[in-house]
Order: C-alpha cells, then sequence, then structure tokens
C-alpha cells in the first residue's frame, strides 16, 4: 500500500523539518527538469530504478539510494514491472550548516552497509507519524537528524557527483533570495547583489543549479507558494500570489501548473 505524509505549516520554523515521507510500492516514472525545491532522499527497497543527473545515469538496486540537492535536474524510470522505493524531502534552516559539518555537499549516490540499513530508519520515521503519536512531527526531525548522521557514518558512496565547485561564490546571493524572493526583482538586481556582471552570474547558476538566476528565483516563489496554499486553506490565491512575488494571478497560476503539473487549487484540494 502506497504511504505518504505532508507536512506544513508550524513545522516549517524548524532548523531541520521533513517535507514530505513515504514508501511506494510501484514507483512512478519521473522527469523534473528544474528539480524539487528540497533535500530529497530516494532509496530502493525492491526492483530496480535507473536515475539520472548531471548527465550520468545511476542503477538504484536493492539496499542504494541518492541524496539529492536542491533544484538538481533529474529524472528516473522503473526498469522492471515493480521497483519499490522509500523516500524523504526535507528542509530547515539549519539543514546546509549540519550538512556543510558532516561535508555532504554533493548530489551522491549511497549504498547500505549491514551496519546501518537505511531503510530501517524510514520505516520508524513513518511508523511513528502513521501512529499519529504526540510530537511525532519533532520526533521525525530528530529521526532525519540522526538519519543524516549515520548516512555520513555508514554509507558507502558510490559517486561524488559535485553539486557544483562554484556554489560557495553565489552562496550569498541565494541565501539572499530566500528572504527576498517576494520583491521585484531581476537579474540586475540579482548580479549587483553578488557583486558581478549579470552575465557571470547566469553561467554560475547553470553550472551550480542547471537553470538561470531569474528560473531559480520562480522555483523559491513557487515552493513558498505551495507552503502557503496548504497553511491557509482561506487565503484566496490573488493574495497567495502576491506574497510570493506574483503580481498577475493568471500569472502565478499559469507558472505553477507549468512547474507543477497542477493547478495551485487542486494542489490545495489534496491536503483538505
Amino acid at each position: 500500500m502506497k504511504i505518504r505524509y505532508t507536512f506544513s505549516g508550524q513545522e516549517r520554523p524548524l532548523p531541520l523539518f521533513v517535507e514530505s515521507i513515504g514508501y511506494n510500492p510501484r514507483e512512478e516514472d519521473f522527469a523534473r527538469p528544474e528539480g524539487y525545491p528540497y533535500f530529497h532522499w530516494l532509496q530502493t527497497v525492491k526492483g530496480e530504478g535507473k536515475f539520472t543527473f548531471s548527465g550520468e545515469e545511476y542503477t538504484l538496486g536493492q539496499g542504494t539510494g541518492i541524496l539529492l540537492m536542491p533544484f538538481t535536474a533529474h529524472s528516473y524510470y522503473s526498469t522492471g514491472e515493480e521497483w519499490s522505493t522509500l523516500y524523504v524531502t526535507f528542509g530547515g534552516a539549519a539543514v546546509d550548516s549540519i550538512l556543510h559539518a558532516l561535508e555532504i555537499a554533493a548530489s551522491t549516490v549511497y549504498t547500505e552497509s549491514q551496519d546501518f540499513p537505511f531503510s530501517e530508519l524510514i520505516w520508524r520515521m513513518l511508523d511513528k507519524i502513521g501512529k499519529g503519536a504526540e510530537f511525532s512531527r519533532l520526533d521525525a526531525s530528530a529521526e532525519l537528524y540522526q538519519f543524516l548522521i549515520m548516512l555520513k557514518k555508514y554509507g558507502k558512496t558510490k559517486n561524488q557527483q559535485s553539486l557544483s565547485q562554484y556554489y560557495d561564490r553565489i552562496r550569498p546571493v541565494v541565501e539572499w533570495l530566500e528572504n527576498m524572493y517576494a520583491e521585484n526583482i531581476g537579474l540586475q538586481e540579482m548580479s549587483r547583489q553578488a557583486g558581478m556582471s549579470a552575465q557571470h552570474l547566469s553561467h554560475l547558476f547553470r553550472e551550480t543549479f542547471n537553470m538561470s538566476p531569474y528560473a531559480f528565483l520562480i522555483q523559491l516563489r513557487i515552493r513558498e507558494a505551495k507552503r502557503l496554499l496548504v497553511a491557509n486553506s482561506a487565503l484566496p490565491l490573488k493574495e497567495v500570489a502576491s506574497r510570493v512575488g506574483f503580481h498577475d494571478v493568471s500569472h502565478f497560476v499559469a507558472t505553477f501548473k507549468r512547474i507543477e503539473q497542477i493547478t495551485p487549487h487542486k494542489y490545495r484540494s489534496l491536503f483538505q
């Protein structure tokens, strides 16, 4: 049976939070040319799948998983009749510093060791959440932290595909965009903030995220829009659009549907 839990609203202030977690007995084929706005862990528990990012294709067999950085273009598909997976997506104000301290700074494929089966912690998280225990979402945050620690300690790295050697150079402007996404920002404002030419900034963003600075900004706006849609079901779409930097609601709806393959109204209805 397919299992999926999605968290929103009050969990967002946590320094490390689980955005979604689940089990898919029959994983679907996905193509995300603009990536996913949160960190994404996907692992195989049965069968086999092919996962492509940064121009390379990797086989995810049983006991193999991938930790994907936000906004990394990727696609994956099953190679047989049945490909069962577990996944966790996560974020938080402290996630960058936690991963930096653990020296995890790249989208990387891992294989389980006998000392630490990745799936055990994820199943435990699903079990706690499913039982609806008090503070289960805080428990999920604590379990997620332990998972990252154990991934660093016991995970066998199959590759070390760098997110980008240039990331440190654009980190300040990325952090600025995280706070200023709702403002009227264009490439010129971004380049002034970064202290470099617009052409060079665009080059660094494409090397790092495989997208332009403006496309990155749009992803941030859509990510925040998703949070608002779920956190406040009574908030009109026009107000949601305005709060995340869209001055035209029809443009917001069209952009949201292009990126998420679903309208904002339909997305909101999934959580009601």
